[in-house]
């Protein structure tokens, strides 16, 4: 790609496969390859839980030396059924990977998260790290209480319009646990309920995501697919601790430090905040930590996308394959 330098997204790619695949008598997952069928194969895990992906992301790697490997978890994007919270944890998403690893035939892959997506990517590595050839990590989330606090709460001291939107939806006693006011909406199964607290939810998180206002992360976080899983599964994963023991993620980052990682966090992370990225970098002193000092949480900040680009070029020689 001659515009290397600069790190651009890559050109719009289709998949040269993709499939639906029964996870169980429930779920069945979506999953796609693009890019070279003999490259390296690089898992891109999304964020969320529940956001599923999109054609973009596909665009982080080069499609001339990369496997890439894209699937919508359990309950999320184009998996069904949508929003779907039975079975739905993070043991069997971990499993779901190792399934879809020994359809595809595929031995080892670098896996590639942000958000939700690093807590996911640590999980699976720390259950599997025979099977992880590297790490790119973005947006750390570790899902640790005070993290689940601060999103539902603490993003009130930035985003006050946003907060003030988000909780409008609940009574003034409903506000002291925002958390059970809104799984009991997102589950309940009448659409008038649940979707108008799904795209709160989403518009909620989509609003405090970026740096800079965007009216497009906004509306695509809450547009109706999108909404349904993130806000359903984030309340299902929240209430539940993950469904991993307290602080699981940062006390067995050991397994992984023999394995090459990049953590990119932006400075102004409100969703994420910089402190989680922190923890792990000192638990993970063998990784390379990277902060973009003028970036909040999406991956779609030009200094994040930028830099992550840029980690998947240079993760080609890293590796040593």
């Amino acid at each position: 790609m001659n515009n290397n330098h600069h790190f651009v997204l890559f050109p719009e790619i289709e998949p040269y496969d993709s499939g639906m695949l029964p996870l169980d008598t429930c779920h069945t997952m979506y999953w796609e390859q693009s890019g070279n069928s003999n490259g390296v194969p690089i898992l891109f895990l999304h964020g969320g839980p529940g956001a599923g992906s999109a054609t973009a992301h596909r665009r982080f790697f080069d499609p001339a030396y990369y496997r890439i490997v894209v699937f919508d978890q359990r309950g999320s994007g184009r998996s069904v059924p949508l929003g779907e919270i039975r079975d739905n944890t993070t043991p069997h998403l971990i499993n779901d990977i190792e399934i879809l690893r020994q359809h595809l035939g595929i031995d080892q892959w670098i896996i590639f998260g942000g958000s939700w997506g690093s807590t996911l990517a640590l999980a699976y590595g720390e259950a599997h790290p025979d099977r992880c050839l590297g790490f790119i990590l973005r947006g750390i989330f570790l899902c640790r209480r005070q993290e689940i606090k601060w999103f539902l709460y603490g993003l009130r001291n930035f985003f006050p319009e946003a907060w003030n939107n988000f909780v409008s939806l609940l009574s003034p006693s409903e506000r002291d646990d925002i958390l059970a006011a809104y799984y009991q909406r997102l589950l309940n199964p009448d659409p008038e309920i649940h979707m108008p607290a799904a795209r709160a939810w989403g518009a909620y998180e989509g609003s405090c995501s970026t740096l800079l206002p965007s009216p497009e992360t906004v509306n695509y976080f809450s547009g109706d697919i999108v909404a349904l899983g993130l806000a359903r599964m984030e309340a299902h994963y929240f209430s539940h601790d993950i469904f991993l023991p307290e602080n699981a993620l940062l006390n067995n980052v050991g397994k992984l430090h023999h394995i090459p990682a990049t953590i990119v966090q932006g400075r102004y992370d409100a969703v994420c905040p910089i402190i989680s990225a922190d923890d792990l970098h000192h638990a993970w002193p063998q990784a390379e930590y990277i902060v973009i000092e003028d970036a909040g949480h999406s991956v779609w900040e030009p200094g994040i996308q930028e830099t992550l680009i840029k980690t998947t070029e240079k993760f080609k020689t890293m590796i040593g394959l």
